[in-house]
This record gives structure tokens, sequence and C-alpha cells, in this order.
């Protein structure tokens, strides 16, 4: 069986950031859905520029284009000693599905992190980043969006006994070590 870990939190609460440095130090991919559709929208694939429409106004690129990303990425090799999956699932549909896929291919999430980080913390983070996509209306547009769809994930994976909440608005290394000893425990 192999195991994986999923990364829950609003957007700009670090999961990216913690998702490459737990990876690197477990040697396992960091699987980013983000990183992924923003692939897709700079090489200008059908699957991108559907993304694209979604993504400018804030809203959640829907589940179908999505899900197929997921399949095709976790089928790879490199997953055989294990994943870290960041930005997915981001509903309780989604989550239902990759139970299902992860049951099919022998995998499992062993682990499930939530970073908590206030939405005021996370809309100055965002603004620094600066991507043409954070401006402060569509930073608050993601964070409802995230709490409507994304926050009764908690509820689901914390029913299943898997949920780890981190304070995530604390120093990048303590957050770290944090998620180094759970996965190591």
């Amino acid at each position: 069986m192999k195991n994986g870990l999923i990364f829950l939190g609003p957007p700009g609460s670090g999961k990216g950031t913690q998702g490459q440095v737990l990876a690197k130090n477990l040697q396992v991919p960091h699987i980013s859905t983000g990183d992924m559709l923003r692939q897709a929208i700079a090489d200008k694939t059908a699957l991108g520029e559907q993304a694209q429409s979604y993504m400018d106004k804030g809203e959640l690129v829907p589940d179908n284009l999505i899900l197929d990303l997921i399949r095709e990425r976790l089928s790879q090799d490199d997953t055989k000693n294990g994943w870290i999956l960041d930005g997915f699932p981001r509903n309780v549909a989604q989550a239902e599905f990759l139970d299902k896929l992860l049951l099919t291919i022998n995998h499992q999430a062993k682990w499930t992190v939530n970073l908590e980080v206030p939405d005021d913390a996370i809309v100055e983070r965002l603004l620094l980043r600066g991507r043409n996509d954070d401006t402060e209306v569509t930073i608050r547009r993601r964070l409802e969006v995230y709490e409507e769809q994304t926050a009764p994930l908690i509820s689901y994976y914390q029913e299943q006994g898997k949920l780890h909440s981190v304070d995530g608005h604390q120093a990048p290394e303590e957050v770290a070590n944090i998620l180094q000893d759970l996965v190591t425990a």
C-alpha cells in the first residue's frame, strides 16, 4: 500500500511551500493541482484555456477537469513510494472520488493536514506574492469559495480520523518541523 498525504488549507496558507519541503525530505512527488493547471495554461492546452476562464474570476476549476489530471498523475511511476497532494480535493465529492481512485490503484491517504491561517494574514501573503490573479478582491473571493466548498472537507477527514490541524501562521521552519514529526512518528 502506497501512502500519501493531503494538504488542506485556504489559498496562501503555505500548502505549496510546506508540501515541497516535506516531499523533498520524504523523496516523494509534491503534486500541486495549481501548478499543473498553471502549466496547462502556459502551454495553452485545451484544459488550460478552459481552466483560465474560471481562475481569472477567482472561481474553482470544475471537478471533471481536475479529476482527469489527478487520475493520470497518480498513475505515474514516481508515486510508488508515496505522494503529497496539494490543492486537491477541493470538495467532498472530489474527496469521495479520490478515496475510490486510491482504492483501485492500491494507494491510501494516510494523513490529511489542515493548515490554519487567519484570512487577513492570507490576503497580506498573497498580495506580497504578486501573481497576476492575486488582487485583494480575487483573494477575498477565493477565501469565500474555499469556506463554502472546501471547509466541509475538514469534517469529512475528521470523521475518518485522518485530520491533523496545524497552525500555519508561524515561521515556515516551525511548520515544517511539526509536519516532519507527524509523518515520521
